[in-house]
């Protein structure tokens, strides 16, 4: 990818609305070129200021009354057998009644863009089914590999401010092949990777702010499962092409073991 296909992509990149591959050719992009990284900066600071400082308008008062009173009246009253007016078109003040519509429409529009912009939580879920993706094209799913968990929690002690719990689940058909660092959620974050059969699974962890306890929360995004769920101050994102039901399996066998 040039320079010239990059900033084509890049205000949608900023947006969240390219597909998981787009995206990733546009990182690889951005992570080699100095001048699209200045220019995608420069896009998301304004995209920031203007969903901060946008000015939202409603309609003048005076434009209900305008139009109710250019209403036709309603038909006489029973009995009276006076004849009905002929309805005339009001007397507008045109050039006040275009700058009222064209308020409103600038506010149907912003209020639909708004709209339209993914939440939180779909960003986020993006940034780890992205994350998880190029671990698997960059063959880059460990940074240390090791199936011993006393091998790899130790490995991100001064990586990070938090200690990811780790556990090893090869009795339950979940082995551990190592972890890595990752940055997601604009922080850096704990990754463990299992294998079930030829099937990866990345669990994402760092700290929750809230620290609350979540339950399980299952989606699909572009053929891989997803499961989010928060216990003990810690968020957690299990990502796989595994089935749901298999994950699923994963998921009760974390929550039935003891993590070191």
């Amino acid at each position: 990818m040039d320079c010239n296909q990059a900033r084509q992509l890049l205000p949608a990149h900023a947006d969240r609305e390219l597909t998981v591959t787009e995206s990733i050719e546009v990182e690889r992009h951005l992570n080699e070129c100095a001048a699209c990284q200045a220019e995608y900066a420069r896009q998301t600071a304004l995209s920031a200021a203007v969903k901060q400082h946008a000015a939202y308008h409603s309609g003048p008062g005076h434009l209900q009354h305008r139009i109710l009173a250019g209403l036709p009246r309603g038909g006489a009253a029973a009995g009276d057998r006076q004849p009905r007016q002929r309805w005339q078109w009001p007397h507008w003040n045109w050039p006040q009644a275009g700058a009222a519509l064209a308020s409103m429409f600038a506010l149907v529009w912003s209020v639909g863009l708004y709209v339209a912009l993914p939440s939180a939580s779909d960003r986020l879920a993006e940034d780890v089914l992205a994350s998880h993706v190029r671990s698997l094209m960059g063959n880059h799913i460990a940074d240390v590999a090791s199936s011993d968990q006393h091998t790899v929690k130790p490995w991100f002690n001064g990586k990070l401010d938090f200690s990811p719990a780790v556990g090893d689940f090869a009795a339950q058909g979940f082995p551990l092949i190592g972890g890595r660092l990752d940055y997601v959620n604009q922080r850096p974050v704990a990754v463990l990777v299992y294998q079930h059969r030829k099937h990866f699974i990345n669990v994402y962890v760092w700290p929750d702010a809230t620290g609350d306890e979540a339950a399980t929360r299952v989606q699909s995004r572009q053929g891989y499962q997803m499961l989010r769920w928060s216990e003990q101050g810690m968020t957690y994102w299990a990502v796989s092409d595994l089935n749901q039901d298999e994950l699923a399996q994963f998921r009760v066998t974390w929550g039935g073991a003891d993590t070191k």
